[in-house]
């Protein structure tokens, strides 16, 4: 047999009892536990929306018939879509011409030493000239 459950009635307040609990419950509010919500990662593309290949995905996939783009991936040393977007547009001009500037910068400075220069380059020339003698004194 299942036993019987016992309900115990709650003893009734006098009115007056009963309007003076309401007004004081109306006085004081109830002390709000602050809720932390887990913040959603944004990825940088949301204003784009859904990205429509995946992240993980090969550059050589998605850059088949580009040659030249798949040098520059080469050059930077990237083989993924997320890779390449850590890399700001001007980030990468300035790793591909890097290398370029410091050439002719060389090939500035050698012209000098032979007394000989490039076109429009002769100022260039004559203070390197004098910076070298001013070095070897």
């Amino acid at each position: 047999m299942a036993k019987k459950k016992s309900v115990r009635k709650l003893a009734k307040k006098p009115k007056a009892a009963r309007k003076h609990a309401k007004k004081r419950t109306a006085r004081k509010p109830a002390a709000k536990r602050a809720v932390k919500k887990k913040r959603v990662a944004k990825t940088s593309a949301s204003p784009l929306g859904r990205a429509r290949v995946a992240g993980t995905g090969e550059l050589d996939q998605y850059f088949l018939k580009d040659y030249e783009a798949r040098q520059v991936f080469a050059f930077l040393g990237v083989r993924t879509l997320h890779e390449l977007e850590e890399y700001a547009p001007q980030q990468i001009i300035d790793k591909l011409t890097s290398p370029m500037v410091q050439t002719v910068t060389r090939i500035r400075k050698a012209l000098a030493i032979q007394n000989r220069c490039l076109a429009g380059d002769q100022k260039f020339a004559v203070e390197f000239k004098r910076q070298m003698l001013a070095s070897l004194k």
